[in-house]
């Protein structure tokens, strides 16, 4: 069963979401908080899988909360999904360095909702589809002056190969195909790059990729 904990100051959004969520055989509310502080204090107490989190709640902010549950190594198994009506491309980049593992609007479908709570919860991270590639342009935009991670020197070949396509935004679906290996294989490297790198998950590695100069802006393929 996968645990969610519900963040929003809107009662009526996380009323929706509940009734949503409830409903799947494999999915259960264990929780709602409507400020940011509430949602620190109950992920670290009841630590549920994942934690639907608005970006702008009262006092602490949704972004803040992302950074306070993540820097808690009790809290190393919990996964936030940043959801809100403020598709802003700050927003995203400042979501994913503070250790969100997915991004997604409030309208995106009923089903794509389910799909990302279930795929975050799995270990991966998950990006509305107009966001992603977005999301890569903002954090090259974004990226400090590069300085390659002494880390990157752990990475072998395939591992460095996986990264630079991660990077790009390809799923591990889109990877196989172009290093002739199975999705499995490609989750397998892509999970000891991030590793390796000190990356919390997918959406960290793309970070980390730009930030260490491994993919550079205007790059692909």
């Amino acid at each position: 069963m996968i645990r969610v904990l519900l963040a929003d100051d809107q009662a009526l959004v996380r009323g929706g979401f509940r009734a949503l969520l409830d409903a799947e055989p494999d999915l259960t509310v264990v929780g709602e908080a409507a400020t940011g502080d509430e949602a620190v204090r109950l992920a670290l107490e009841l630590l549920p899988d994942v934690v639907l989190m608005d970006i702008r709640m009262p006092r602490t902010d949704g972004l803040a909360a992302t950074r306070r549950i993540v820097a808690e190594p009790r809290a190393a198994g919990v996964r936030v999904v940043v959801v809100t009506t403020f598709e802003l491309d700050e927003y995203v980049a400042e979501a994913i360095r503070g250790g969100a593992s997915g991004f997604l609007v409030k309208d995106t479908e009923p089903a794509d909702l389910l799909r990302a709570v279930r795929v975050v919860a799995g270990g991966d991270a998950l990006l509305s589809p107009t966001v992603t590639r977005r999301l890569l342009a903002t954090v090259a935009r974004a990226t400090r002056a590069v300085t390659e991670a002494p880390a990157l020197a752990d990475l072998t070949p395939r591992e460095r190969e996986v990264l630079i396509l991660v990077a790009e935004g390809l799923s591990n679906d889109e990877i196989g195909p172009r290093l002739f290996l199975s999705p499995l294989t490609v989750k397998t490297h892509v999970l000891r790059a991030a590793t390796k790198l000190g990356a919390r998950d997918r959406a960290q590695l793309v970070v980390v990729a730009y930030e260490s100069g491994v993919v550079r802006p205007g790059w692909s393929g």
